[in-house]
């Protein structure tokens, strides 16, 4: 049973109170009390608006249900579908030209282009990897992955043999990045009379080597003639730094399992150690505790004889919650608050640490706090969230827009009505970001009742992703998103293939995205290379061709399709598989991002949103007969089996089939059972609802 003390109408979680008044509201020089009323006054503005945005979803829903079964057995219309959406106020009229006018924005997310990083920001030390990742060494991540077309290393010790393909990889990048006036790297004899194509790519010297630049981004070559590498290498080149992950997310959504105050308490407090630069994380490592801090700083020399200074972080933003879940950490007039409203108070006033220069080094350089705001439908979402935002200013005494806003574009009412959405935020918005994974699970949600949907993985290839990924651009571009914001792709999902990301994941950035997600520092430190190969903005102003609505409007039904029994049995294993991969970990430990084997035990990083696609491609060719539930639940026990053997390494790991009863299990099935009621095909209330019980609360 939870207890609570009030605050001016507010009941609370005490530790968290006191957390807010103690370490956030009083050092910003603000009465607590003031704070408090403040906030009461701001639910009492913002709740009801929350709960009706909610109800119109549901409304939309049931009118298209009902639309698609009054036409079962016809052939789609998509012209009449389109009047049908534009009538219920689904698809909303164009708002015509406008360009945002976002001010203050750090040139990492506004004329830089380079990875991102997504990272859970409960686990400290993952966060505390992620903000550090701005710099990372080439050398280590070619050593230690696939992208190295070499053999692999030897078990114990340095491989000599390895290491000197490694370096010959590093003069090759070289080659490419910073070509020398004659000849190559590979040749070059004395760095001391190192002449450049391009001289004005070097930037200077460091306290460790030689510094350059290209195509924004920074490249150090560190020079120690006597550690282990540089022995073996005639200029005594210890590594290449490079300038990788700009922008990280800490995040507080899709990738944590945060459901209540003992949660929250958490990720506000990692947060306010990220923004005050005071965070640490202590472990054990080869037998010693090793501790862990934020990176100070890049000092270096210019040409000139100037001293400069590049950051050593990443510029971190955080991403709150959507607008659907609400947490007992609060309550206000006897039911839990949105949790969304509560993350959007608390953050920013911990970002208003940083505003105010309370911090160790500093996050904007521009004065601005980032949130990245998830899960919105349509323009109506995005402009509560702009006002949401201008009252959270109001509380803090913030000057307009100090808050940025990040709009992911993973909701269909959302891509379809993109423009309109980002002219609710114009005066704010700092991102656009597609989503695969949540984008297909929206969009099997909405046309649940349409009819059975194609395989999961033909819908890559589908007319709507295609229509989705390049309207995303398309639309970002004739708003004026380019040199103000990001335009940023998802995720590559897998860490340990590095080798094929370097192959395919150039496309993003050819596309035109000038950021994208990757799932580690070592991948935003190989994916840097990609931003050297391609200059981003100037792709850009290459682009700007928008697809038809009715492209994006394509159901991604599996008309006229008559798949085999193995081909129904292989997906439905593939799903289920995946679903109780990742619950199992997200129920039992309060896991929420991690690297889950798949049925080939390739392991993928995985998500809510992995799982709100599965259960809802299980849910929808429930609905449609294409399998029983005899045969879901015979695809879950096998694959409970399966699962298990996969986990039996781990000590801590409660098996799956002999516990069947138990909350992971139930709530695999619950996820797929009664995915077709859950509110746009969400995993949140359920997943909570479990973990909850797990907890034991």
């Amino acid at each position: 049973m939870t207890e609570y003390v009030t605050r001016a109408g507010i009941e609370v979680d005490p530790a968290l109170a006191s957390f807010i008044e103690t370490k956030v509201v009083a050092p910003l020089g603000r009465d607590t009390a003031d704070f408090w009323t403040g906030f009461a006054e701001l639910l009492g503005r913002f709740a009801p608006r929350n709960a009706a945005l909610l109800a119109k979803r549901d409304d939309l829903q049931a009118k298209i249900d009902a639309w698609h079964m009054e036409r079962a057995g016809q052939p789609h219309d998509a012209s009449a579908y389109h009047a049908f959406l534009s009538e219920i106020g689904y698809l909303v009229p164009e708002p015509g030209e406008f360009t945002i006018e976002t001010e203050n924005v750090d040139a990492e997310i506004a004329i830089m282009a380079g990875p991102q990083l997504v990272v859970p920001i409960l686990n400290a030390r993952f966060l505390l990897n992620a903000a550090n990742a701005r710099w990372g060494s080439l050398y280590d991540a070619f050593y230690g992955t696939d992208a190295l077309d070499a053999a692999p290393a030897k078990p114990g010790g340095y491989d000599e043999e390895r290491g000197a393909a490694v370096i010959a990889a590093g003069r090759a990048f070289l080659d490419e990045a910073v070509p020398l006036k004659d000849g190559s790297w590979a040749d070059l004899s004395d760095l001391e009379f190192l002449q450049l194509a391009v001289p004005d790519q070097f930037s200077g010297r460091t306290g460790r080597g030689m510094l350059f630049h290209n195509n924004g981004l920074h490249i150090e070559v560190v020079v120690d003639p006597e550690s282990q590498v540089g022995r073996t290498d005639r200029l005594g080149i210890a590594d290449i730094a490079l300038e990788a992950a700009l922008t990280t997310i800490a995040d507080c959504e899709d990738s944590v399992a945060a459901v209540d105050a003992e949660d929250k308490l958490l990720a506000y407090s990692n947060w306010l150690g990220v923004i005050r630069g005071d965070l640490s994380e202590s472990f054990e490592k080869g037998g010693r505790t090793q501790t862990r801090t934020l990176n100070g700083d890049v000092h270096y020399t210019a040409p000139d004889g100037s001293a400069h200074t590049l950051p050593g972080r990443s510029l971190m933003f955080v991403r709150n919650v959507g607008h659907l879940m609400t947490n007992p950490a609060m309550r206000w007039d006897g039911v839990e608050i949105p949790e969304g409203i509560m993350d959007a108070v608390v953050t920013s006033a911990i970002g208003a640490h940083d505003v105010s220069g309370l911090g160790k080094f500093g996050n904007s350089r521009c004065g601005s706090i980032y949130i990245v705001k998830p899960k919105m439908h349509g323009p109506e979402e995005c402009a509560f969230t702009n006002d949401l935002f201008d009252a959270v200013e109001d509380l803090l005494g913030l000057a307009r827009n100090t808050i940025k806003v990040g709009v992911m574009d993973e909701e269909r009412r959302t891509s379809a009505n993109l423009a309109a959405c980002i002219h609710a935020v114009k005066d704010r918005i700092v991102f656009i970001n597609t989503g695969f994974l949540d984008r297909t699970g929206d969009e099997i949600h909405t046309s649940m009742r349409a009819g059975p949907m194609q395989r999961k993985g033909e819908m890559k290839n589908s007319a709507w992703l295609k229509a989705y990924e390049a309207r995303n651009v398309g639309i970002g571009l004739r708003h004026g998103l380019s040199g103000r914001a990001q335009i940023g792709k998802g995720m590559w999902a897998a860490p340990d293939l590095m080798g094929q990301m370097m192959i395919e994941k150039i496309g993003h950035l050819r596309a035109g995205a000038n950021t994208a997600w990757v799932p580690s520092p070592t991948a935003a430190t190989l994916h840097a290379i990609h931003y050297h190969r391609e200059d981003v903005f100037a792709i850009q102003q290459g682009l700007g061709d928008v697809p038809p609505l009715g492209d994006l409007l394509t159901i991604p039904l599996a008309d006229g399709i008559n798949w085999s029994a193995e081909h129904i049995r292989t997906e439905l294993d593939n799903n289920c598989q995946g679903l109780l991969g990742y619950v199992v970990r997200w129920i039992d430990s309060g896991v929420g991002c991690s690297k889950v084997p798949d049925i080939n035990d390739v392991g993928l990083m995985e998500d809510r949103a992995t799982l709100r696609i599965s259960s809802q491609h299980i849910a929808n060719w429930l609905l449609h007969g294409i399998v029983s539930e005899d045969q879901v639940l015979d695809s879950l026990r096998r694959m409970a089996a399966k699962v298990d053997e996969q986990n039996a390494a781990d000590p801590s790991y409660e098996p799956l089939v002999t516990n069947e009863g138990g909350p992971a299990f139930s709530a695999a099935k619950d996820l797929i059972f009664k995915g077709m009621e859950q509110p746009s095909g969400y995993t949140e209330p359920l997943l909570h609802a479990w973990r909850r019980r797990k907890k034991g609360g």
